[in-house]
């Protein structure tokens, strides 16, 4: 399958011109305490701060969500196999809770009618693998990398308990100090996803990593398809879903290098896992387990 590395002939794509109310109340807020009551000489300077911050988080709102975006890469899995931009991930020896279960076994890739669907599947077919689930997963890495735009993923996934599918991005380097970015996860049969960032602060370091939210959940539309986005910037990390931002995760200088990793090339991981501490027990019984994937497209800002 081709996958086209710029595009010219598709419209470019333009985000909705809106911003979302939990923004609006947030400076309205703010405001609000700028022209409260305070003493006479610190009302001055209070007031000058508030109002800027106001303006800054308005500006940048309205960065992410105007047009003159444009798509420079994308893969629309319309095709009859995977492109070579992805590789199947393995199980890497020592394995995780998301990767003990990746297999590169062909029943676990299916790419048909321009989509790509990864599956999670009770282990009664390969008697040399002694796991007794078996997930498949893709990844960008040494192939195309992310950075300073905006990645869309469009995706759909079934209900199960156990179920644990993920679209993320990594960098080259050691984790966490260089950063991941989850930009999709969710569990079970729940009607909301996870968005999250991770560094040496978010784990590490719990005093730092209470100025500013790092995680965040929001709803989806359950058993259709929704798109997951993230804006990458050089100082800050924007999550969306369904176009509506849900949170914003900004660089502190003040904290110093390790706070924001994150303006640096990144691949994407989308795989399916299954079971562990953080979701739970896997039942069988509702295997196998589809992860759906229509499209992924990398935008930049028109110069």
């Amino acid at each position: 399958m081709e996958v086209k590395m710029e595009v010219n002939s598709l419209r470019s794509w333009k985000l909705k011109r809106t911003i979302p109310f939990s923004l609006v109340g947030v400076v309205l807020m703010l405001v609000a305490v700028c022209f409260g009551s305070a003493d006479v000489l610190a009302k001055g300077k209070k007031r000058r701060a508030c109002i800027e911050f106001s303006k800054k988080a308005l500006k940048f709102e309205e960065s992410i969500q105007r047009e003159g975006w444009e798509l420079v890469w994308h893969d629309e899995f319309d095709g009859k196999a995977l492109s070579d931009v992805w590789t199947r991930i393995p199980r890497f020896p020592n394995p995780s809770e998301w990767d003990k279960f990746m297999s590169s076994d062909d029943r676990l890739y299916e790419v048909k009618g321009g989509v790509l669907t990864l599956y999670g599947l009770v282990n009664d077919f390969l008697p040399e693998d002694t796991a007794h689930f078996l997930t498949g997963g893709v990844y960008t890495k040494g192939k195309v990398y992310f950075q300073r735009g905006r990645v869309d993923v469009r995706l759909k996934t079934d209900d199960a308990s156990g179920a644990w599918p993920a679209a993320w991005l990594l960098p080259d380097g050691r984790w966490p100090h260089d950063g991941e970015i989850d930009i999709m996860e969710r569990l079970n049969y729940d009607d909301y996803a996870h968005q999250t960032i991770h560094s040496a602060i978010t784990e590490y370091d719990h005093e730092k990593r209470k100025t500013q939210n790092w995680h965040y959940t929001a709803p989806i539309k359950k058993g259709d398809w929704n798109v997951y986005s993230v804006v990458l910037t050089e100082d800050s990390v924007s999550f969306l879903i369904n176009d509506k931002l849900t949170f914003t995760y900004r660089k502190e200088p003040e904290h110093g290098p390790g706070q924001f990793p994150y303006d640096r090339p990144m691949y994407l991981l989308l795989d399916m896992q299954l079971g562990g501490d953080w979701v739970g027990p896997i039942n069988p019984k509702e295997l196998p387990y589809r992860y759906q994937i229509d499209y992924v497209r990398f935008y930049k800002m028109k110069d």
